[in-house]
């Protein structure tokens, strides 16, 4: 209901720029240029958590675009999902066209934003308790708006929000990096039927609204890769098997089962797992080494 009323709100009101407050306008000129002016990036934290996989960013996090942020996270400023969706596009079209391990090799034609297989978004999920507290979920809306904007370009994207979270998280604001990881470590799952969604779907990236330490990240990674790994031992366990099925998967090849679920523990830098967030931290820019 609050998500409604606020929608209706930024229709009949007139609006403030969520970045700098100027009257009249969703975000101005200025602030529209800190988020959407320089060329998407890759990004690392430092500490990187291990797992995380090639994040890219369209923005640091600072200024005027950590302004527009909170606005739409915590002020329900919905009108800012548009212009955040498409920086989060940008930061996509980044990592899709990029030569590094989850690219996909570049446009489809040059100059035109296409890419040539399919996209999945996966956002990374709050808990229902946040969400009810917002009104709204701020990574899926951002993600929505991500979307139609590949798509217009050419892409052909979809949100897919398959993870949970499986127990209670803390608040990880005033966290470390470290008590962030502890916080996280196996928080994420995909939700029944998920893994099926994922494979074979289209590239699959994980997207946010912002990265600081990456634990998010990184284990959203590591409960996709995991239920990935699973459906992948299913699907072989169902074909031709070498000895007596038992749950989807032959009794000859406990050691192969096993190989495959440790490789989801990994980060498998050529699993074709992605992420792409609207902001980072600064010193995630300038700790770049590619």
């Amino acid at each position: 209901m609050r998500g409604w009323w606020q929608d209706l709100t930024d229709l009949v009101l007139p609006a403030e720029c969520g970045g700098c407050g100027r009257p009249r306008t969703v975000l101005c000129p200025e602030c529209r240029a800190a988020l959407h002016g320089a060329a998407p990036r890759r990004v690392r934290p430092a500490p990187e958590p291990s797992g995380l996989p090639v994040v890219h960013a369209s923005a640091a996090y600072e200024g005027g675009v950590r302004a527009a942020l909170l606005a739409h996270k915590e002020r329900g400023a919905l009108a800012l999902a548009g212009p955040l969706g498409t920086a989060l596009a940008g930061a996509v079209r980044a990592g899709l066209g990029s030569a590094g391990p989850w690219g996909g090799g570049g446009p489809a034609r040059p100059g035109d934003g296409a890419v040539r297989e399919p996209v999945l978004l996966v956002p990374v999920p709050s808990s229902r308790r946040v969400v009810r507290a917002r009104g709204h979920d701020p990574a899926r809306r951002i993600a929505l708006a991500a979307a139609g904007e590949l798509r217009r370009a050419g892409t052909v994207a979809r949100v897919t929000a398959v993870l949970r979270q499986r127990r209670f998280v803390a608040d990880q604001s005033g966290l470390n990096a470290r008590q962030r990881l502890a916080n996280l470590a196996g928080a994420l799952e995909v939700a029944a039927g998920g893994a099926r969604l994922l494979a074979g779907g289209g590239r699959v990236v994980l997207v946010d609204d912002l990265m600081t330490t990456g634990a998010s990240l990184a284990e959203a990674a590591r409960a996709v890769r995991a239920a990935t790994a699973d459906a992948q031992v299913y699907a072989e366990g169902t074909r031709e098997p070498t000895g007596e099925r038992m749950t989807g998967v032959t009794v000859a090849e406990p050691e192969r089962t096993e190989a495959v679920r440790g490789m989801a523990r990994t980060n498998d830098a050529g699993d074709g797992i992605g992420a792409a967030v609207v902001a980072a931290s600064p010193d995630a820019f300038e700790i770049n080494w590619n």
